[in-house]
């Protein structure tokens, strides 16, 4: 199905996610690709608009990122915004220097004159700047539309040409009309209506399925997440018995979860799926034994899980598929042109040569986890379990800072259980986004019973956000958290200190490791 799609080019920005997930939110289709993009791939992928990004470059100096400027004669609109906006005035005869003043945080501009860019929005608002550069001199033909008290273009467009810059980010919340800037964008300069929705999307993705598996064996990696439990069910309806679906129990799940996924995806389960149980605890702590390094860890636990999925599949015979959960956010987290690894993650990157599968199968490649939930709903999938807390596939293997062991993984099983528990009595739950306990490699001087104790601390964390590209810590009521602190010291071996986490993403990222 060809949707109407604006092409979002990567230079290095750290919201480069936050740009695709703003766009999509206006029922727009959005990919993120590198700035090294070719202008035939650019042309290939027929955009109705481009997005140039932020990044941490001065683009006058010699080894910044650059683009063809052919690409501003492609009749295609662009935006840029930050880096973008400044490449774009230097690629087309402006001009860039390192600011007197930089300007980080949230700044009033003023807005001049008349932009489709602008429609709206109040002649004052307050955006979000990040930039020591500025554009100290517009290109010839453009006009300055936006302006603060310590950056004299901090928007400017030529119309005609389509093209339109600014130096802020509309994407981030803390911009507060940067979303109709976006809609503005994308409807007014760009046409665009909306063809986006996820009921179109689980309908072609079901027939795609089925026509690419024909009569194939498919396996699936159910972890009992979101994310895994979705493309499950997609894939049932898709090719119905020629799907098995394996679990993994590496003793790195939340308590009693092993037990409570097999009773929603086992034999006796809704969903009447092909479902093996693997316990594979044991060969996860014996590969993880000694191990201290978050990456090293990660890499490890995929490496493991790839391996039993081949194990299975030879028990069940010559399987042709592989299917897993990756969404939007893994594939970019993972590396992107030249952006930065934030974290890798098993199910990104393709197969290792060792692995007998023909090909992985990714149905929800391209969605963020918003438009999952929302094919989940579609799919007929119970809100509970849609809504359910987000979990990663390394599993508490990355809640566990250090060497993960079992009396590591008790630990932070029980004291998440009581956080949990603790929140969801208390009403407090309903308005969280993710919350979790984490198990520090810090242990401290404590008193119990009259006794010195020298034992762990636990890291409890909740954060609210909207599309898990950015986060704010959450503000638990103090008597809720005296109950859960107290109840975690008093009921879980081994723990005499409870923290709390109060960072927020960026700088730190939701997951410890």
């Amino acid at each position: 199905m060809e949707h109407e799609k604006i092409l979002v080019l990567d230079f290095g920005g750290q919201y480069n996610q936050l740009i695709a997930r703003r766009v999509r939110e206006l029922n727009v289709y959005c990919e993120v690709h590198p700035y090294t993009m070719s202008l035939e791939k650019i042309k290939e992928y027929k955009p109705k608009g481009i997005i140039f990004t932020g990044g941490p470059n001065s683009v006058y100096l010699a080894d910044s990122p650059l683009i063809d400027k052919a690409i501003f004669d492609l009749n295609i609109p662009i935006l840029g915004i930050c880096y973008g906006s400044q490449l774009m005035a230097h690629l087309l005869g402006g001009k860039v220097e390192k600011a007197h003043v930089s300007e980080y945080g949230k700044t009033e501009i003023n807005i001049l004159g008349n932009s489709k860019l602008f429609d709206d929005c109040h002649r004052q608002t307050i955006v979000w700047m990040s930039h020591t550069d500025y554009i100290s001199e517009a290109p010839k033909d453009f006009v300055i539309t936006a302006s603060s008290a310590n950056c004299p273009v901090a928007a400017m467009e030529n119309a005609a040409k389509k093209l339109y810059a600014v130096q802020f980010h509309p994407e981030v919340m803390h911009s507060v009309e940067g979303k109709q800037m976006l809609k503005n964008f994308v409807t007014l300069v760009c046409g665009c209506v909306g063809d986006w929705q996820m009921a179109n999307f689980v309908k072609q993705t079901i027939k795609e399925l089925k026509a690419k598996i024909g009569d194939g064996k498919v396996l699936c990696a159910l972890s009992g997440g979101v994310d895994s439990s979705v493309a499950a069910v997609l894939l049932s309806k898709a090719v119905g018995k020629q799907l098995t679906c394996v679990f993994v129990d590496h003793g790195l799940l939340r308590k009693n979860e092993a037990q409570e996924v097999e009773e929603v995806f086992g034999p006796q389960g809704p969903y009447k799926l092909n479902f093996v149980k693997v316990d594979a605890s044991e060969r996860f702590y014996n590969a993880l034994k000694g191990v201290t390094e978050p990456e090293r860890k990660r890499k490890i636990i995929g490496s493991e899980f790839i391996h039993v999925f081949e194990d299975e599949a030879k028990k069940i015979g010559h399987v042709d598929y592989l299917v897993q959960g990756t969404i939007y956010p893994d594939v970019i987290e993972s590396g992107l042109g030249k952006s930065a690894v934030i974290k890798s993650h098993h199910n990104v990157g393709g197969l290792p040569s060792v692995v007998d599968f023909k090909e992985i199968i990714e149905p929800l490649r391209l969605l963020f986890k918003d438009e999952v939930r929302k094919v989940g709903l579609e799919l007929g999938i119970p809100e509970n379990l849609v809504y359910r807390q987000p979990f990663p596939g390394p599993g508490l293997g990355i809640r566990i800072i250090g060497e993960v062991t079992k009396e590591k993984v008790r630990i932070v099983q029980e004291a998440d259980a009581i956080y949990r528990e603790e929140l969801a009595k208390s009403g407090v739950a309903k308005n969280l986004g993710q919350y979790f306990a984490a198990l520090t490699n810090m242990q401290s001087v404590g008193v119990m019973g009259d006794e010195r104790t020298y034992e762990y601390a636990i890291a409890l964390r909740a954060v609210n956000t909207s599309d898990f590209m950015t986060a704010d810590w959450a503000r638990i009521p103090f008597e809720v958290m005296d109950i859960i602190s107290r109840r975690i010291v008093n009921e879980v071996k081994g723990v005499n200190r409870v923290l709390y986490d109060f960072t927020s993403k960026p700088p730190a990222t939701i997951e410890f490791e």
